[in-house]
Formats: structure tokens, C-alpha cells, sequence
């Protein structure tokens, strides 16, 4: 990890989750158990991950800062106008970047949006995603030192009938200060994000401390389990104020690759 960049990315998310509101946490005990927000690791199949029966409790996923590297044009650099951005595997750097591939343990994301307002029970379809992380040495493409000519582990997907996407992506690495995460935001449509304007919702989604130090006992993530071993959950400055409705169901292995699931209510 370099840690400069790391320094920088905490102190900055430190000070946007303070100064930028954030949705109050509702402990809920029943919030969609079979839903895929409750992390039921190597147990769980996609077809678990739908949405809760119309009526059932629900609210809306809590809203996050994007912290210093969005790459949507909010700070700098944006990605999403650039041809490209569209697509599910999103391992690779595309278009005018430098080329590179990120490494790792492989991990596929899916995220269903649902609609809050109906009780959950409304897919949202025709829907936008854009999903960004860090690589496994805890560094952001487009801006860390030494792959600012990168832009991989980014990208934008419509949801589907269903309100689902699904990335391709790796295991992301844990630098000083945060608990590993990914980021992503939610817009109406494919236009919009790709507009980038419009964005509903901001949040970040948590993986369980188990399957982090099943992934950082491979090649690679030597600097992560050192991260990892000075943090919790509990105390990280973004999920401390509570990670329910934000810590995905986990499936899978370091050796074959995970598959995580969450339900994302806007």
C-alpha cells in the first residue's frame, strides 16, 4: 500500500463523513434476512438476493460520502463520459488509459435496486449503477500515485428486469483507516450516469471481517492483513454508525473466487 495515498484517503473520508449529512441508522432486526444484507457466507445462492414481498420493512440503503476518488467528475477527473465505461468486467483499464489489469482474489458483485417507496418490493428497473473500489494494494486508479494513467476497477451497468447488476471485479485491498469496501452510486437511468448528473443515492457496501482474512491470506494482500489486524467494523469512520443495511452476503472462497450479493433500496 502506499501510504501517503492511504493517509490521505482516510483524513479526507474522515472529514466528508463529517461534514456531508448522512441518513439516520434504523437498527432493523427482520430487514430483509433472506435478502442478501444479512452476511450468510458460503450458504447463500443469487436467487436468496431478491427482493423483499411488497409491504415488508424497508428503507432506504443509508447515504455515504464518495470520498476523494469518485472519478464522477466531482472531484476532478471524470470517467464516466468516457467511451467504455459501460460494462461488467471492470478488472481492466479501457479506452486511452495506460492498459493495465488489476490483480487479485476474483470477486462478482451483484447489486439489486429496489424501490424504497413500495416497500421493497419494486425492482427499478432500467435503473444505473456506477460500482468503483481500490486495487489490491489499496490504491485508486485516476488518482494514487503510480496508477493516475489507470482507470480499472471502474464502471457503469443498466439494471436489469430484475433491478439487478453484476461486476466482474477482485477482491479490494484495506489501507490505513477503512474497513474494505466498495463504493457506488445509484442514478434514474444509463443516460444520466452516463451524464453524470443525477445521481439518487451514494453508499458503500462492507464485506465480513471473515471472508477479509480468508482474501488477504493470499499473494498480494500482505499489507492488508496488517490494515486489516488495526481495525473493526465497529469503529471504521463510515460503517461505525451502523453497517446492516450495507454488509454484503458472501459466498465462495479465496482459491475459486467470492460472489457477493447486496440489496440496494433507493
Amino acid at each position: 500500500m502506499r501510504s501517503h495515498h492511504a493517509d490521505e484517503a482516510h483524513e479526507h473520508d474522515r472529514g466528508l463523513s463529517h461534514d456531508l449529512p448522512v441518513l439516520a441508522r434504523r437498527r432493523m432486526i427482520r430487514l430483509m434476512a433472506g435478502a442478501g444484507l444479512i452476511p450468510l457466507v458460503g450458504c447463500t445462492s443469487e436467487e436468496d438476493t431478491a427482493a423483499p414481498s411488497a409491504g415488508e420493512s424497508c428503507a432506504a440503503v443509508p447515504e455515504e460520502t464518495a470520498g476523494p476518488f469518485p472519478g464522477d467528475g466531482s472531484n476532478g477527473v471524470n470517467v464516466l463520459k468516457e467511451s467504455g465505461v459501460v460494462r461488467s468486467d471492470i478488472t481492466s483499464s479501457f479506452g486511452d488509459s495506460a492498459g493495465g489489469t488489476a490483480e487479485g482474489v476474483p470477486l462478482t458483485v451483484t447489486l439489486t435496486v429496489v424501490d424504497a417507496a413500495s416497500g421493497c418490493g419494486t425492482p427499478k428497473r432500467g435503473a444505473a449503477v456506477y460500482l468503483w473500489q481500490a486495487d489490491r494494494d489499496g490504491a485508486y486508479s485516476l488518482y494514487s500515485a503510480g496508477v493516475t494513467d489507470e482507470n480499472y476497477l471502474r464502471g457503469v451497468q443498466e439494471t436489469d428486469d430484475r433491478g439487478r447488476v453484476t461486476f466482474t471485479t477482485v477482491f479490494p485491498g484495506c489501507y490505513p483507516g477503512r474497513w474494505p469496501h466498495l463504493h457506488f452510486e445509484v442514478y434514474d437511468s444509463l443516460a444520466d450516469a452516463t451524464a453524470a448528473t443525477g445521481v439518487t443515492s451514494t453508499s458503500q457496501l462492507a464485506f465480513p471481517q471473515e471472508v477479509c482474512e480468508s482474501a488477504y491470506r493470499t499473494d498480494g494482500y500482505s499489507e492488508s492483513v496488517t490494515n486489516l489486524s488495526r481495525l473493526s467494523i465497529e469503529t471504521d469512520t463510515i460503517f461505525s454508525d451502523g453497517h446492516d443495511r450495507q454488509l454484503a452476503s458472501v459466498q465462495g472462497s479465496a482459491q475459486a473466487g467470492y460472489r457477493a450479493t447486496l440489496v440496494v433500496p433507493v
